[in-house]
């Protein structure tokens, strides 16, 4: 199987070729493991935290990347979700010996071990963390930053945004909710199944937005499907969208919502 992992949001690149292994072909045909520990030699080991973070974003659980080298050891990284101590894992996994070495914080951290150990780490922190992981997930929630409209979302007010950042680990991207929009056009673009769709507010202005990886999920599902005359509820991060020399507001789908179902 082949995964992508987006980098930037605005520029769409793509690092491609990403080998997934078993879980996380599981994780894509059922509810899956509880932590997705995934290790490829394919992956290079500068890019492994964007690779945990987006699987983080797809699947709505911890997740570790991990590139491995041609001797046999590897160095990856993890990304958690709130109300799972990824950290605390970690460091128990390294004092057990289960790992070479290890740390973090609750929702980071990084890891080196032997290709020998990895069957063993992915069972190890998946026993040790899978019940927060079921309790993180039947509590989770998305905290709005700001509530706008797509008449809003200009590229002045996306750039204004800047002053913010720079946006990471600590300083995450501001979220915005699009409410009682209707969407005008949807399709799935890219090789990684992502949803493109128009977004349309009461007063008739536009925003283009896009959910990664998004075509086999329920919200992906949604967008596609949803009746043009049906509001909805959206919400996600906002760039500015580079192309052919003309510049743009997207929005980054995190979630959609009628007034009764959450598609997430």
């Amino acid at each position: 199987a082949v995964a992508e992992a987006e980098i930037g949001t605005g520029e769409g690149l793509a690092v491609e070729g990403l080998a997934v292994e078993g879980l996380a072909t599981e994780a894509l045909a059922s509810e899956g493991p509880a932590i997705l520990v995934l290790a490829s030699q394919n992956w290079h080991p500068g890019v492994v935290g964007l690779v945990a973070a987006r699987l983080r974003e797809r699947f709505n659980r911890p997740s570790f990347a991990i590139a491995m080298r041609a001797d046999g050891t590897g160095t990856g990284s993890g990304r958690s979700i709130s109300g799972v101590d990824l950290g605390a894992g970690i460091l128990q996994a390294v004092n057990e010996g289960i790992i070479e070495k290890g740390g973090g914080h609750a929702m980071a951290a990084g890891i080196s071990l032997k290709q020998s150990q990895l069957a063993n780490f992915r069972s190890f922190i998946t026993q040790t963390l899978a019940k927060d992981v079921d309790l993180a997930r039947q509590n989770s929630s998305i905290k709005i930053d700001a509530a706008i409209t797509a008449r809003t979302a200009s590229v002045d007010f996306v750039n204004s945004l800047e002053a913010l950042g720079p946006f990471g680990m600590g300083n995450a991207s501001p979220i915005f909710a699009l409410a009682s929009h209707k969407i005008t056009y949807a399709d799935i673009v890219g090789k990684g199944g992502h949803v493109r769709c128009t977004l349309s507010s009461g007063d008739g202005a536009t925003i283009k937005a896009i959910a990664f990886r998004a075509a086999t999920s329920e919200m992906g599902k949604a967008l596609l499907n949803a009746s043009r005359d049906q509001p909805l509820h959206f919400c996600g991060t906002l760039n500015v969208d580079h192309w052919q020399g003309r510049q743009r507001v997207q929005m980054r789908l995190i979630d959609a919502a009628d007034p009764e179902k959450s598609y997430r």
